[in-house]
């Protein structure tokens, strides 16, 4: 997997961003069928009053964003559309998904761990890496970044021991306010747990995701925050998640289910109750002929492509993480993050 290091100004780092994904955005994210159900969103109102919410909220990672669309020559309105994707999604065609996430609390002698399944459009297989980026307004960081798109919708963590991963969720209660992965991109400049639940109750977020969060102490816990609403509940179990809201709390929220993360969800939560606890053979499992955990666009015009597979673990020495290609248990990338960092 291909790695990239920048530092400086939002602008910087975004504009190492567009020029890294160059062909990728132009080739393959542009061509998936997300993004051309979004371009009848160019010029829009609703588009402009996304824009006006980021520019007013996070002027910083706007500016990103222009870096991007400067590095990738491409225009400012079609980059920043891609990464309101979420914001505009269920007003419009609604592809399947497939993330899957496993928190796993200290126990039984093994440490705390978080692993997630990264899936989107298969045009994207190949196209994902990592940047290293050490910003001059926040803590450093480290996130897997799709082409022409801010980091933070993925994994990631940061030097202050961090670490968030994202679901995609379908509720139905999209609004005009700050994108949602302006916010995930602010996550990662946050420097507690506790700072980074207060960008997630935010009352003006345009839609939202499933976040897990875990820091260096072995805390973990799991957020759902669709633009209406938001529960954190902290994880002292082995706990799944796919691709819908799951919580009582939320109960009042209509949602898409697709029967894609239904069966996932089921499928993890049975393999947590009969015992298994290594997270690699959860996330690599293709048990459900149509809707395996571990996704290769199995049905015709599937977004269900497991792009990327991240696992890590926290001890007393700090965080250790590898990424994989699954079904492979040999780490494509690897390293850690000293607790002192």
């Amino acid at each position: 997997m291909d790695q990239i290091i920048a530092s400086g100004t939002p602008y910087d780092l975004g504009q190492a961003l567009g020029r890294k994904g160059r062909q990728a955005i132009a080739e393959a994210s542009f061509a998936t069928p997300q993004f051309r159900a979004l371009e009848q969103w160019l010029g829009s109102e609703r588009l402009k009053g996304l824009e006006v919410s980021a520019r007013t909220s996070f002027p910083e990672f706007v500016r990103e964003i222009e870096g991007i669309a400067d590095g990738a020559e491409q225009p400012f309105e079609k980059i920043f559309l891609w990464n309101c994707r979420g914001d505009l999604r269920d007003l419009v065609r609604s592809d399947e998904d497939a993330c899957t996430s496993l928190m796993l609390p200290a126990a039984d002698g093994r440490p705390a761990r978080l692993a997630h399944n990264e899936d989107g459009a298969p045009e994207l297989a190949g196209q994902g890496f990592i940047a290293h980026f050490e910003p001059d307004i926040s803590p450093a960081f480290d996130a897997y970044c799709y082409p022409g798109m801010l980091p933070g919708h993925a994994f990631g963590w940061n030097a202050a021991g961090i670490v968030q991963t994202i679901n995609n969720i379908r509720p139905h209660d999209l609004t005009v306010g700050v994108p949602r992965h302006v916010i995930t991109r602010a996550v990662l400049a946050a420097e507690t747990i506790d700072e980074a639940l207060e960008l997630l109750k935010r009352t003006d977020r345009a839609s939202g995701f499933h976040h897990n969060l875990a820091d260096g102490s072995g805390r973990m816990v799991s957020v759902e925050a669709p633009a209406s609403g938001f529960v954190a509940e902290e994880v002292s179990a082995p706990h799944a998640h796919a691709n819908h809201l799951i919580r009582g709390g939320l109960a009042h929220v209509e949602q898409t289910i697709s029967e894609s993360s239904r069966q996932r969800q089921e499928r993890a939560d049975a393999m947590l109750a009969a015992g298994e606890r290594d997270p690699l053979t959860i996330l690599f499992d293709r048990t459900v002929q149509d809707n395996p955990i571990l996704c290769r666009a199995e049905r015709e015009a599937s977004d269900s492509y497991t792009l990327a597979t991240f696992a890590c673990s926290f001890g007393s020495d700090g965080m250790e993480w590898g990424i994989y290609h699954g079904p492979d248990r040999k780490p494509v990338l690897r390293g850690g993050l000293d607790r002192a960092a």
